[in-house]
This record gives C-alpha cells, structure tokens and sequence, in this order.
C-alpha cells in the first residue's frame, strides 16, 4: 500500500491514471474507486491526455446510501458520521470483492479522514483497509490531498511507501512541480526533490543530480611550445583541461598570454575555448 500526497492539481490523478493504465497494459483487473470526483470527469481526464479506460479499468464511484441524503429516514441516536464511515467501508470492499483487481486506487483519503473525526478511528480504518488489501494481494495507491488536516501523518507509519508532490510558484516565470520520496521501506531510492513535468501522456520525472556522481577523467599531456615567461617549468605538464581566469586592471596584457596558449594548442591539434564577457 503506498500513499501519494499532495494539494489538489500536482498531478495525483495524473499519477494514479498511468498506473492503472500499465497495469491494463500488463494484462491486470484494475479499479478506480472515487469519493472526490464523479467517473465522468475522471474519463474526461483521462481524455485530456490521450487514455480510454477500457473493459481492464473499472471506475467505482462511491456515493453515499440514499438513507443518508433522506431528511425523513435521517435519526437522531447515532453520529451520522458513524454510519457513513461504516456504509463507506462496506462499499470500498464490496466493489474490491466483485472486481478481482490486481491494482486499485483510492481516491481520496480526505473524505474518510473526515468520517472518522478523531486520528485513533482514522487509524484503525487505515489498518483494517491495510489487512483487507494485504490478504487480497492488491497494490493499492491511496491519494491524499492533504486539505482536511496537514499536520496528520497517520497514514506515513501504515504505508508502505509516501511520495509528495508539490507545486511551486514563483514571482516570475511559469509554474513549476516537485516530488519527493518520503519513504519507501526496503528499498534504497535518491533522497530530496525531483523536478515534475505534466505533458499530453502522463507525467514526467526529471532525477536529482549529485555532482559527485558525473566526474570525468582526463589525461595529462607536455606542452606543445614554451614562451619566457609563461607556462610550467622544464619537466612540468599542462592538464589537458584547464580552468584559468586572468585578473588584473585593464592595460595589464592579460590577453596576449591567452592567445599564445591557444595557438599553442591549436597547432597541437588540440581544442580550446575562450569566453569574454565584455
């Protein structure tokens, strides 16, 4: 079970569409089951991006029992609450027990957070959600758009895996997205924040760099040609690849050196750059 959290339009439904649509590639039961948007707009989305939910991907849209919308049948002796949590868990579970899905997403925990009012029932549904899917054999991706209480990490210790997405936007220029993986027990995964792009066919991950790991080797050669005054001494070398920058008022002759290596180089055979800013 792996929870992905985020403010609404960072790409959650995005996320959990392409998922279910490698799963339908693979040859895998799917389910969507939806407590925050209607089947229709979540085709329309899928839509947006080139997909058609096919036979392979069922989309459950889990309503409320009509005997909780009914002012006549609505009482007054239990929480109404209370019966919706318990209607709503009865239902996820029906639809999982007729469906078969090998992949099936949950969306969102907002709402159930919200039926069980307090973190200690909140939790012990996660659990019994958690047990019901393990025993079944599911992956299952719960979304979460963090805008009942963001300060509740409940769900963090119960998943398996937590991936955040995040969306920036800065004083000036486009918008920009971020995701970062919170944890992913077992495994080793690249820590800190992974640049997102959201395009016509999904969305796409652009890795952390770490400098350290893109080093480069290079060899070490003699120079070509040695004027007075410049370049190593008799028995040094020149690196093949050097980084010198020349300081100095203007009217030092900073640049006749320069001009000296380069041609020294270029008789070698060998290619430099020089790069004026001004």
């Amino acid at each position: 079970m792996f929870l992905i959290e985020g403010a609404p339009g960072t790409g959650k439904t995005t996320i959990a569409l392409q998922f279910l649509m490698e799963g339908a590639r693979a040859g895998e039961k799917c389910l969507y089951i939806t407590l925050s948007e209607t089947e229709r707009e979540l085709r329309h989305g899928a839509a947006s991006h080139g997909w058609k939910l096919d036979e392979r991907i069922e989309v459950f849209e889990l309503l409320p029992p009509e005997s909780l919308l009914d002012p006549e049948q609505q009482q007054s002796l239990l929480y109404s609450s209370d019966l919706e949590l318990g209607e709503t868990t009865k239902q996820i579970f029906a639809a999982v027990d007729r469906a078969q899905p090998n992949r099936v997403v949950l969306d969102s925990l907002s709402e159930i957070r919200l039926l069980a009012q307090s973190s200690l029932r909140y939790r012990r549904q996660i659990l019994a959600i958690k047990h019901y899917f393990t025993n079944f054999g599911a992956t299952v991706l719960l979304l979460d758009d963090m805008s009942s209480d963001l300060g509740d990490k409940t769900i963090h210790s119960v998943a398996h895996g937590v991936l955040r997405l995040e969306e920036l936007a800065p004083a000036y220029g486009a918008e920009r997205r971020r995701t970062r993986v919170v944890k992913y027990r077992g495994v080793k995964f690249r820590g800190g924040y992974h640049d997102v792009t959201i395009t016509t066919g999904g969305l796409n991950v652009f890795p952390r760099l770490v400098a350290s790991e893109h080093r480069t080797s290079y060899d070490q050669t003699h120079a070509v040609k040695r004027h007075p005054g410049t370049g190593p001494a008799p028995g040094q070398r020149h690196r093949d690849r050097i980084e010198h920058a020349d300081p100095g008022a203007g009217g030092h002759r900073q640049i006749s050196p320069r001009h000296r290596f380069h041609r020294c180089r270029g008789r070698a055979g060998r290619k430099g750059g020089l790069f004026r800013f001004r």
